[in-house]
């Protein structure tokens, strides 16, 4: 028994835009002062998750918000040839300032504009709603270049993104930008379609989670939408109900570990990895959505 097409449109809605946006002008705002004590270096901010990639639903709350340190920049070499890693050591300079240090300026700062409310967290800095201004996470982090080769002469090649260390220590690489950019280009391959459907799919997953066919922290939303890219552009036709058949029935046929994450680097499902959905998580993912979708989307009355 299918969900209905009507409920499902209603769950291709975009959430708020306009409060979002106000949002992260004014912690770009903040962060951008050019009284602040780490102004003097080179840095970037932009927008990341649900609202950066327009696939924000109105259960969405947080803003995330990019700060990147680029005066510095971590390197992973192990792709390199012994050639190439000896052109690149020979260029290789130590840095004066660092990433804890660029972290430590960027926390202080908020605090004396935002005020005390804002905290510290695991990855990001907490800056709470206040007004017409949403919660918000800020992310310090610093550029972060992979490496394939490295020539001698002319330009090497590389992967760039961002890095940064959790509370426990843990070190993170990822790559927002072209997480973004493949988005926007899956988006228009089909026709517009692909951040609807991404929308749609995180309401079905939270409707899931009410409803007791899932159970939170399992599907998380950057998961979603890297897994919606893998299907075929032509999934994303005719009705939502066929919609959603057409990418299921696609994904359940795939490769699982060949499935790639949306900035098209890392990949989806495996174990043991931060930016990684694990095997299980993934598997009851996709065993309970079609659970959903054969049960009509819910275990007790009707939507309609």
């Amino acid at each position: 028994m299918a969900i209905p097409e009507a409920q499902l449109s209603t769950w291709t809605a975009q959430g708020s835009v306009q409060q979002s946006a106000a949002t992260y002008q004014t912690i770009r705002t903040a962060l951008n002062d050019s009284q602040s004590p780490y102004y003097p270096k080179n840095f970037e901010i932009f927008l990341q998750g649900s609202y950066g990639n327009d696939t924000n639903i109105y259960a969405d709350s947080d803003v995330d918000v990019v700060i990147r340190l680029d005066s510095v920049y971590y390197s992973d070499t192990s792709h390199l040839s012994a050639d190439d890693k000896t052109n690149y050591d020979r260029n290789f300079t130590k840095a004066d300032y660092s990433l804890a240090k660029f972290k430590e300026e960027v926390g202080a700062w908020l605090l004396s504009k935002v005020g005390k409310s804002v905290k510290p967290g695991n990855k990001a800095i907490f800056v709470p709603g206040s007004g017409n201004r949403r919660d918000a996470d800020v992310l310090p982090c610093a550029l972060h270049r992979a490496y394939y080769t490295y020539p001698a002469s002319g330009a090497p090649a590389m992967w760039e993104g961002v890095v940064f260390w959790t509370g426990e220590g843990t070190k993170i690489v990822n790559y927002p930008k072209q997480h973004s950019e493949n988005c926007t280009k899956k988006h228009q391959a089909t026709g517009n379609r692909l951040k609807p459907a991404v929308r749609m799919f995180k309401n079905m997953r939270n409707k899931m989670i009410e409803e007791g066919f899932l159970q939170k922290g399992v599907a998380p939303s950057y998961y979603l939408e890297g897994l919606l890219t893998n299907a075929p552009d032509y999934c994303f036709s005719g009705s939502l109900q066929e919609t959603f058949n057409q990418c299921m029935n696609s994904l359940r046929q795939a490769e699982r570990d060949k499935l790639m994450c949306a900035n098209g680097i890392h990949f989806l499902v495996r174990d043991g990895q931060q930016v990684c959905w694990s095997v299980a998580n993934f598997t009851a993912f996709m065993a309970a959505v079609q659970k959903f979708w054969d049960d009509g989307g819910k275990r007790k009355g009707l939507w309609l």
